[in-house]
């Protein structure tokens, strides 16, 4: 059975990841600091290393929500954790005797900044907020990793859309009771891809040998957070609601534990490498997502 590494593979995409591997036929195991297959602290060599010799591939989805507050100690660590994840993996490949085939690094959409109304591909320029720069070292720390045995591919991931985790149960939760107005102006984009497209894509990442360097991960159909709202009230069967607006949503956002800026930031991308390889996302559409993550509403 072809083993697959998952550092981070304990939270909301990994956890979405490991039984469609399994399905398919591989041993996902989890590195993590929790209940995981194999303890690690994403930062030093230890005893989990020897997994990696003789695996199919490794996925690397480490990094500290940036679901948090903007301080200066979390951006520390949102940046830390990914770009030294990135260092010890790459540490323990180049130790293996067989590496594995295939070394697939999260990264996001956060790389391209404020697109505005500008739409964004992977030959894109990165932005220059602090997010953009967090990408920049993240995918440049991966990038420089001499692996010459091993086929690199990078994921930049949009909002996933899932029940589980991300940034929808707090969205559901807040359109329940009434609060699912567009943030801000409405007009900034978000980038989104259902939970189930995201699997797909980080599958075929592992099994398509073409597949090399950049990919955003995202649905083809970028949409502004005014309809994203709409949208969503629609599938939740609740009225219109009034606009939230961007002073407001920053304060609330603080008191909440988290940044508002993540709403307010324009984020129109498409995945063009993904559509030049003809991939089929089953929910390119946000209305066909919402039906199938609320069947029953």
């Amino acid at each position: 059975m072809k083993r697959i590494i998952l550092a981070g593979g304990s939270g909301f995409v990994g956890g979405a990841l490991v039984p469609v591997l399994q399905a398919k036929g591989y041993q996902p195991i989890v590195l993590g600091r929790g209940a995981t297959d194999l303890q690690w602290d994403a930062r030093t060599l230890g005893n989990w290393a020897s997994a990696l010799d003789g695996a199919d591939a490794v996925v690397n989805l480490t990094g500290k929500n940036v679901n948090c507050r903007p301080t200066a100690e979390n951006r520390r660590e949102i940046l830390r954790s990914r770009v030294d994840s990135v260092r010890v993996l790459g540490e323990a490949i180049a130790r293996c005797a067989a590496p594995p085939r295939v070394f697939v690094q999260a990264s996001g959409v956060g790389y391209y900044g404020d697109t505005g109304d500008r739409v964004a591909d992977e030959e894109s320029p990165s932005g220059n907020d602090f997010f953009a720069e967090v990408c920049r070292q993240w995918e440049g720390a991966f990038n420089g990793l001499a692996l010459p045995a091993t086929r690199k591919v990078i994921l930049r991931l949009g909002t996933v859309l899932g029940l589980d985790g991300g940034a929808l149960p707090m969205l559901e939760k807040l359109t329940r009771w009434f609060l699912g107005g567009a943030v801000g102006s409405g007009r900034q984009f978000i980038s989104w891809i259902h939970v189930a497209d995201i699997v797909s894509l980080f599958v075929s990442a592992i099994e398509w040998r073409e597949l090399t360097r950049v990919f955003n991960a995202t649905s083809p159909q970028p949409i502004t957070n005014r309809k994203f709202m709409r949208e969503l009230r629609h599938a939740l069967h609740r009225p219109w609601s009034p606009a939230v607006p961007a002073p407001f949503a920053r304060a609330a956002a603080w008191l909440m534990g988290t940044n508002g800026d993540l709403a307010l930031t324009s984020c129109r991308c498409v995945p063009r490498r993904f559509l030049e390889h003809e991939f089929n996302f089953r929910f390119p559409n946000l209305r066909d997502a919402f039906a199938d993550l609320y069947p029953k509403q």
